[in-house]
Parts: C-alpha cells; structure tokens; sequence
C-alpha cells in the first residue's frame, strides 16, 4: 500500500534557476557588505524624513506576515488535529524559520547602529509598539528552532558518524539526540502553542504600531482596528504560501504536488478572505473614508488594486470548485493572495505613511532593492539545502512506515 514519508531530497542541486539566485544573493551581499563598511546613508535613500523604507515596510512587516504559514499550519496538524495535513506543514515550518530569522537580520541592517540589536533583551519598555514586537518575534524565532529540533534528531540518529579526532563523540551525540527526541515529544505542545499564541500578539502589534502614526498615515488605511485588519490578512495568507511553497517545491523536485491536500487547504482560504474583506469594507464605510476612492490619487488607485487583485480576486476564484482541484488554478489563487498582503504592507508602511515636513518622497534605491532580491534569494536557497539534508518533503512510497515525528516532532 502506498504511503507518504518526510525524505531528504537526493536531487543536483545547481540548476539554471538556483544559479540566477546565487548571482541575486551575491549582489545582495555585495550592497549588504557597502551597508557596514560605508554606513546605511551610503546604500540607502533614507534620511531625517523617511526614517524606513523597503527593509522595514517589506522585508520586515511583510515578511512577518508571509511567514504566518508556520503557526496557521501548526493550529491545524496540532491543535486542530487535522492529521492529513501533515505533509505540508514540515515545508511551512522550514519557510517560517528562515522567514523570521531574515526578518530578524532586516531589523539589525536597519538600525543606524546595528550592533546594538541586543539591547531590548536588557533594555525593557513596556510603552513602546517596537519592544513588544521585538520580544515577540525573539521569542517566536527561538520556538521556530526548538519545533525543527525534532527533524534534526531524526535526520541524525544512529547516523552521527564523525571522521578523525571526533569520532570519539559519536555515541554521545547520538545518546543526547534520542535524549532530546524523547523530551520534545512530551513538551511539544507547550512550544507549538506557544507559537501560536506569541504570532497572534506580533502580528497584531505591527498594525498597532502604524496606528500611534496617527494623521501621518492616509485615512484609507488609517483606522483603530489596524492591529485587527494586520492579524487577519496574516491568517488569510498563511494557506496561501503554504499552497505556493508547495507547489514549487514539487516542480522543482520533479514530484507530483499533494493537490487533495492543497486543494482542502484552498478551500479554508475563501472563509479567511471574506471575513477579512468584511471588516476592510465595513471599516472604510463606517469611517466614511470611502470618499477618498471616488478621485484618482496614488492613495486610491494603490488601495483598490490591494482590494481588488488581492482580495475579491482570489476569494473568487478559491471559492471555484474547478480551479481548486487545478494545481495551476490554485497557484495562481495563492499568488494573489500573497501579493495582496505584501502590497498590504507596503502601503500601510510607505505609500499610506507622509512624514512631516516632506520636502521630497522617497523611492528605494539600487542598494536597498538588491539586499531585499538578494535576501529572498538566498532564503530560497537555504530551503533548497534544507530539504535535501533533512526529511522535510513527503514522498510517495511502497513500504513507508510512519516516522516518529510527521511534523514539528508533534504526532506520532
């Protein structure tokens, strides 16, 4: 009978794709390197007036949302129990750690003084937006690692096999590995809601901080229930890359893509997008802000393709039954979801946001787009070397048996 079980991926791993990215990661680095040699004034176009650009309003507030794959997916496999879910969320775990740890490098490249990123683990202030999302995603990233622990002690036990000198350490290692795979299996679940729990309070605290922005930001976006709009876009979104990540993931491994459990998945998104849409709609309705679309401005036209393309779009289009059994129709529905949020952010964090006293806008310059391409690009390659060391990709075969851990080291 034929089952699935996570493997590590036996591909090449240099392709014509992972080349172009190496060179896009290399360029980024190269910027990256400008950053801390020459200062952040040499790379970036940020100045007195526009304190943040793209590595806060997209590598930072959007990608903390488009990582939100990680706790939306451990919700379902283990809080939930949806056990047939199981062979995508070890993929959305993986994308969520690498997500927040760049989202945490974005942090560190951004501040004028990079090397005090340390400061609020010791520096405590419990009025300020930033030190609750900081907290937060320290903690978050750190349950993120503790949750892939598992993965890395079934990839290693009874094959720690060192050369040389450190042979000797070989049975100690494998001793602590089983050591650790036994007691995560008992306290898994205070991590994996923990996880969830610290998402929700993160998420949410990113639309907070745009809301103490006050009269700086459009009254299209500018609204008490930020926060709330922030954290239910993040949930919306969550299915949506997992859907993609998956479907690239199977294209570029030369596998057939999970489409029963993809298209399950498509399905829960339509609910998440029509309750997300409701409380846009109803809020700009209720505040009367609906005016500012009846003229043509940067504003309005930005807020109805974010509406349009990524909301009402997709939701259409998941609430089809045809296109929710095609791998292709259900790419494309993710796409636009994910590109609704990352448009989401932006928006609110640059379009929507005037400095005082702007004498002229800001646009990212070559420095800062090429760390942003360079950052994603190198993301993409970690995953890639991460599913071809450790069993993170379910595969179909013959006389799999189920794993200890099917994901995150929760079920058995």
């Amino acid at each position: 009978m034929e089952d699935i079980k996570p493997v590590p991926m036996n591909k090449k791993f240099f392709t014509p794709i992972v080349i172009g990215l190496s060179l896009l990661a290399l360029n980024g680095f190269l910027f990256l390197l400008a950053r801390f040699v020459f200062g952040i004034g040499s790379v970036t176009n940020l100045d007195n007036q526009h304190p943040w650009g793209i590595w806060i309003g997209l590598d930072v507030a959007a990608g903390v949302a488009l990582a939100a794959g990680g706790f939306t997916t451990a919700a379902l496999g283990h809080i939930i129990h949806k056990d047939e879910y199981h062979a995508v969320i070890r993929p959305a775990l993986l994308t969520a750690a690498l997500g927040y740890t760049f989202v945490a490098i974005s942090v560190m490249i951004d501040l004028g003084r990079p090397y005090f990123i340390w400061h609020p683990l010791i520096m405590w202030n419990g009025s300020s937006v930033l030190f609750e999302v900081g907290i937060c995603v320290m903690i978050y990233l750190t349950v993120l690692y503790i949750e892939f622990l598992p993965i890395v002690a079934e990839r290693f036990i009874g094959r720690v096999n060192l050369p040389g000198l450190l042979k000797r350490l070989n049975n100690p290692l494998d001793k602590f590995l089983r050591i650790l795979d036994k007691g995560l299996e008992k306290t898994m679940f205070i991590f994996i809601i923990a996880g969830v729990v610290l998402s929700c309070l993160h998420q949410s605290s990113l639309g907070t901080l745009m809301v103490i922005a006050g009269p700086k930001m459009h009254p299209l976006w500018q609204t008490p229930i930020l926060p709330l709009l922030f954290l239910l876009s993040a949930i919306s979104v969550g299915f949506p890359m997992v859907i993609l990540e998956s479907l690239i993931t199977s294209r570029s491994f030369g596998l057939k893509p999970e489409t029963h459990i993809l298209s399950n998945l498509g399905n829960m998104v339509a609910p998440l997008l029509g309750i997300y849409l409701a409380f846009k709609i109803g809020d700009i309705v209720i505040r009367g802000t609906f005016v500012y679309l009846t003229t043509i401005t940067t504003a309005s036209v930005m807020f109805t393709i974010e509406l349009l393309f990524g909301v009402i779009i997709p939701l259409r289009m998941f609430l089809s039954r045809q296109i929710s059994k095609s791998p292709t129709g259900l790419g494309i529905a993710a796409f636009l979801v994910i590109f609704g949020v990352f448009l989401n952010r932006l928006n609110n964090f640059l379009v929507a946001y005037t400095p005082p006293y702007e004498v002229h806008s800001y646009f990212p310059s070559i420095g800062e787009i090429s760390v942003t391409l360079g950052f994603i690009a190198f993301e993409i390659l970690l995953f890639r070397i991460a599913v071809m060391i450790f069993p993170i990709v379910s595969v179909p075969t013959l006389s799999a048996q189920r794993t200890k851990y099917t994901v995150r080291g929760g079920a058995k």
